[in-house]
């Protein structure tokens, strides 16, 4: 049987592929600023679903809310297999999380089309990494919106260490970062916000792939 994130490229609309571009004159900046149209088009480049020119409004039901550089957007929980999760906002980004980690994107220039950890994520346990870091390896799989074998990438390996501190201004909540290494792709760190009591991660922010802005995530309990 298929994995159920073979679907996440079926979430991504094709409609986007059937904009017209605006008539740009001036500058760039001036086209940013000034002209009607340009932001949709940025969002096409960044991102489906993204905007940085006013919050989203409020979803109802359970809901990430988003950060891609500048750009804010929300989405909403498709599908749930235990601690796996299905999320996607109104302009078509998907993305996969298994327990507080991304897993899985659709719906940007690059994907994040698969992570696997090799044995047990020391990230379920945020308060045991206070006591000593831990180490982690995982391989991810990347790919092109298109699909195209020439842009895949398979079986790509990161070396990580986990370690938590507590947060100097909040004493409710545990930093986690990880920091990760490969031979194949550039050095990067990712950090998850979590309760200190729980363990529960509140928020975090993740690699979802080469040349793209780190993804920021708060999940938003249901009104």
């Amino acid at each position: 049987m298929r994995s159920w994130l073979t679907l996440l490229p079926l979430l991504v609309p094709l409609a986007a592929c059937n904009v017209n571009p605006p008539n740009l004159r001036g500058t760039w900046r001036e086209a940013q600023e000034n002209l009607p149209g340009i932001a949709e088009a940025q969002t096409l480049l960044t991102g489906a679903g993204f905007d940085r020119r006013a919050e989203p409004p409020e979803p109802e039901g359970a809901a990430l809310r988003l950060w891609l550089g500048s750009r804010r957007a929300h989405a909403m929980l498709v599908q749930a297999t235990g601690e796996r999760r299905l999320w996607r906002t109104p302009g078509g980004f998907a993305v996969a999380t298994d327990g507080a980690r991304v897993v899985a994107t659709a719906g940007l220039a690059q994907a994040l089309t698969a992570s696997h950890p090799e044995g047990a994520d020391p990230l379920a346990d945020p308060k045991a990494l206070l006591a000593r870091s831990h180490s982690l390896r995982r391989q991810v799989d990347i790919g092109t919106a298109d699909r195209e074998p020439g842009g895949m990438r398979f079986g790509l390996l990161l070396d990580c260490r986990l370690r938590a501190r507590a947060v100097p201004e909040d004493a409710a909540t545990l930093l986690v970062e990880e920091r990760c290494s490969s031979p194949q792709l550039a050095d990067f760190t990712n950090r998850f916000w979590a309760d200190a009591e729980t363990g529960a991660v509140l928020r975090s922010e993740q690699w979802i792939g080469p040349n793209l802005p780190a993804l920021r995530l708060e999940e938003l309990a249901p009104g």
